[in-house]
Formats: structure tokens, C-alpha cells, sequence
């Protein structure tokens, strides 16, 4: 489990690598933090590398190894200086601007509706509004009817979803036990949740201690899709 801040480390470090051969400077990684010391870097590094997601290569400066990154990360770039990151449902990103869709380094990109935000009390119904769209790479979409969401809330940080994140849905009525999940609960509150089958019941698990896991009737949730990618920006 990584907090947000060692996810977005590590997500740098490794994307840096990736781009120049060379880990990022202690410097480097407190500006794209936005951290105000170094020692706040030097904490996450330690943390990572308890966790196993990183080493620290001996004799060698600026040596850091990603060792692995989040279950099913697949990383396309990141903006400010690179493209969005696109991320399965195990991982994780910031949004994307609305109205303000930025080109992804691959050409074979697909606009898809951004429907707007995910939130209790808001049915998926009510959000359509087809006049803003969001470019996805193509591969990401692999048939079907998809569309994307701004995540609103904190209920899912330990999946890699933060506030904020646009997450990547295709339209389905049902989905295998465990998936991440738009769900309409009684017909009217939308939310982002792993769903969980128990017997004739229906649990929705958040991915955040501080939220309890509620249970319902088969009657009273319908799934509107499943997700299936996330976008963050960093700024």
C-alpha cells in the first residue's frame, strides 16, 4: 500500500529513467513534488525502498533501480514535459483538464465523452454531456461504449485513485467479482467501487480504511460500467 505521495515518487523516478537513462536529482523529485525539503524526499526513498519498489545502486550517484511499479501500471508519458499518464484500474494519475484535451504520444488516439464527476447523490444519467471530450489511446479501448469520469473524493487512494483523477469506464450491466465498478445505487447515487458478490447480496468495498464497505439487495444495484483506465496530469 503506498501513500499518494510515494506513488507519485515512484511513478516519477521510473518515468525519468525511462526518458534518460538516469534517475531524477533529489532536486528534481522536491520540485515535482511541490516538497519544500529534501528530507520529505529522502523519507519516501526510505519508504520505497522498504516496500520493495526501488534500490538504491551502491557507488554510483543519482542511482536508483525501479524494481517494480503498482499492479498493472501501464504508463503512456506524463504532462509537464510529457504526456498524460494512462493507468489501469490498479493504478493510478491527475486529471486531465476538462475542455482541454492534450495530445498522447500515441497517434492512434480516440475522443471519448467526459461525462463529468463521479460523486454520491449525482446519477450517471444526469451527467451526460457529450460536448467534452477526452483523447485516449486507442489500445485502451478495446470495443465496446466507453466514456470517462472525474473522480471526486478520497474513498479509493489505496487502489491509486486520487480526487481529481479522470477515470476511463466502458459500458457494461455486469462485471466479475472484484472489478472496479460504476454502480447506481436505488436508481440514483453513482459511485466508484469494487463490488463484491456475497451470496444473494452485493457488497461495494471502498479502497480506504476511513470507509466502511456497505451491502445491499441485488435489486438495489445496477452497474453502468467498469473501469478500465485512469488519467492524471502533473502539474
Amino acid at each position: 500500500m503506498l501513500t499518494n505521495k510515494q506513488y507519485e515518487l515512484l511513478i516519477f523516478i521510473n518515468e525519468r529513467i525511462r526518458e534518460s537513462g538516469i534517475s531524477p536529482s533529489f532536486d528534481e523529485m522536491k520540485e515535482a513534488l511541490n516538497l519544500k525539503s529534501k528530507s520529505g524526499i529522502h523519507r519516501l526513498i526510505s519508504a520505497l525502498e522498504e516496500r520493495g519498489f526501488i534500490r538504491r545502486l551502491p557507488n554510483r550517484a543519482r542511482a536508483l533501480e525501479v524494481l517494480r511499479l503498482p499492479d498493472s501500471v501501464a504508463q503512456f508519458g506524463r504532462s509537464k514535459g510529457f504526456a498524460p499518464n494512462v493507468i489501469d484500474s490498479d493504478g493510478s494519475a491527475r486529471p486531465v483538464p476538462r475542455k482541454q484535451p492534450q495530445s498522447l504520444p500515441d497517434s492512434n488516439v480516440v475522443e471519448i465523452p467526459l461525462l463529468g464527476k463521479i460523486a454520491a447523490g449525482i446519477p450517471i444519467e444526469a451527467l451526460e454531456d457529450r460536448s467534452n471530450m477526452i483523447g485516449v489511446p486507442a489500445a485502451l479501448l478495446a470495443g465496446g461504449d466507453h466514456f470517462a469520469l472525474e473522480v471526486e473524493g478520497d474513498s479509493m487512494i489505496t487502489a491509486g485513485i486520487l480526487d481529481g483523477d479522470i477515470a476511463i469506464i466502458k459500458r457494461c450491466d455486469t462485471a466479475e467479482n472484484g472489478t472496479i465498478v460504476v454502480a447506481l445505487v436505488d436508481g440514483q447515487d453513482a459511485t466508484l467501487k469494487r463490488l463484491r458478490r456475497k451470496g444473494a447480496s452485493i457488497a461495494l468495498e471502498p479502497a480506504n480504511p476511513d470507509y466502511e464497505t456497505r451491502i445491499y439487495g441485488p435489486d438495489q444495484v445496477a452497474v453502468q460500467g467498469r473501469m478500465v483506465g485512469l488519467y492524471r496530469q502533473y502539474h
